[in-house]
């Protein structure tokens, strides 16, 4: 990972919000959000929210009962979650890093990070950080993505890419999002964060969107691989977004397009 996969800025956070999270983020913020439920918390803490996908699941669900701080690293990404909440959500939000976090020991029952650990650089730090801010009895959940080769419109996403800049793919997707997928190697990862059972779910889900271009837009305009589009070919970021509109439709069909997503949940317990 590059200190440039951990930059959501200029553009990023709005096309992320409006066209990346109903597509994908969505569908498992209801999954994580009913098991956090079912502990009934009194105090959660969210790392690495972006835009408040899971954190709207989460208020939604628990209700004004349950205090939510919901943090991320990147400051333009909560100020989008911050004017999309609703009047009645009870959420504190904080800029902060996940490996050092501004919060006392034992301050949290559970905390929660969906899609954020690949982004750590030092993913056992982020881990133990975790584990210091948790409560005895409490319980960490986070969740990664899969492998590319089973989420669908990522894999043609990335074949598309790799054909149109054969001597120099953009790897982003390869090596954040999707690159840390091994369940074994994160286990023990979370086992070295000082946590003692660590359980995981594999849950597949469909992503849609309404067309094969909101999908291109969303991967290669939405997510730092933009930046990388951009390197390699200046001022053709439209035009390579619309060659991976075209790949997209004749994959998944014209008009709203739906295909396969899958994910890991994992379940930390101190």
């Amino acid at each position: 990972m590059t200190g440039a996969d951990k930059v959501f800025a200029g553009s990023m956070p709005a096309i992320y919000e409006k066209l990346f999270v109903p597509m994908i983020f969505e569908p498992y913020a209801r999954e994580m959000a009913e098991r956090i439920a079912m502990s009934a918390p009194r105090d959660v803490l969210e790392i690495a929210a972006g835009t408040g996908a899971l954190t709207r699941a989460m208020a939604s669900r628990l209700g004004t009962g349950t205090r939510i701080v919901a943090t991320d690293l990147n400051q333009p990404m909560l100020d989008l979650a911050i004017a999309n909440q609703g009047v009645d959500d009870p959420v504190t939000w904080k800029q902060a890093d996940g490996l050092a976090l501004p919060f006392d020991n034992q301050s949290f029952d559970v905390v929660v990070c969906q899609f954020g650990v690949m982004f750590f650089p030092d993913r056992i730090a982020g881990y133990r950080e975790a584990r210091r801010v948790l409560r005895p009895e409490g319980r960490y959940l986070f969740s990664v993505w899969d492998a590319i080769e089973n989420n669908a419109f990522v894999r043609t996403v990335a074949q598309t890419l790799a054909d149109v800049f054969p001597n120099d793919t953009p790897r982003f997707m390869e090596r954040t999002p999707h690159g840390y997928h091994d369940l074994s190697a994160i286990a023990a990862d979370v086992r070295a964060g000082g946590f003692s059972s660590v359980q995981a779910e594999t849950i597949d889900c469909v992503g849609r969107a309404r067309s094969a271009l909101d999908a291109a837009m969303a991967y290669c305009q939405g997510n730092p691989l933009a930046g990388e589009i951009e390197a390699r070919a200046p001022g053709k970021l439209q035009d390579v977004t619309e060659t991976v509109a075209g790949a997209l439709r004749r994959q998944f069909g014209d008009g709203a397009i739906e295909g396969s997503i899958r994910a890991h949940i994992v379940t930390a317990l101190p």
